[in-house]
């Protein structure tokens, strides 16, 4: 769940791991692009051919890119304390790689996109099934009808509690308040459990 080490005065920092996953052209890479306050590794490779077979542009056609590893990138909360954020590949080829990154993590963003909400099942059902703590950050695209938390909630069937922030993943102010309610959720989340395995 975190990783600690010595900074250069000794004292011991404490580093999050959370993820951001959701479906193909989500906005996963933008997010992590935004509230990184390094500049962020990527791994985007330009749409080919062969992938059109397999990859369901529909809804994100100006798409020319692809991530095919991981995005990474750092936000720090406070001395001592930071985050590191993995955005995770959304097509299903790249799946295997979504258990390796978990290894560890507080806690993920599943983002979602309302003009195509089927597309993030299959990570809400991931973090479900593993018990990993989530949020649904719901990216508001120009266009796209708005719909509440509640609506979007009940459309997923969420389980009872999972919170679901609108957001606008370009936007840094708006993609850190998504990463404090996740760091909260998780946190009363590990808490509870740690309650109830010594109750």
């Amino acid at each position: 769940m975190a990783s600690e080490h010595s900074d250069a005065t000794g004292d011991t920092a404490l580093a999050l791991k959370i993820l951001v996953a959701g479906g193909f052209g989500v906005g996963k890479t933008t997010l992590v692009g935004a509230v990184s306050e390094i500049r962020p590794l990527r791994t985007e490779e330009l749409l080919s051919e062969a992938g059109q077979l397999v990859d369901d542009t529909d809804g994100v056609d100006r798409k020319v890119t692809t991530t095919v590893a991981m995005d990474f990138g750092r936000i720090t909360i406070r001395s001592g304390l930071s985050l590191y954020l993995f955005g995770t590949p959304g097509q299903d080829r790249f799946w295997f790689l979504w258990d390796e990154l978990s290894q560890g993590a507080l806690g993920a963003v599943v983002l979602a996109d309302t003009r195509r909400l089927e597309d993030c099942f299959p990570a809400v059902d991931y973090f479900e099934h593993r018990s990993i703590p989530f949020v649904v950050a719901v990216n508001c695209f120009a266009g796209a009808r708005t719909y509440g938390a509640h609506d979007v909630s009940r459309a997923l069937d969420l389980d009872r509690g999972t919170p679901v922030v609108l957001c606008d993943a370009r936007d840094r102010d708006s993609g850190k308040e998504v990463l404090i309610r996740l760091v909260e959720y998780a946190g009363r989340m590990h808490t509870a459990r740690i309650l109830n395995s010594v109750g």
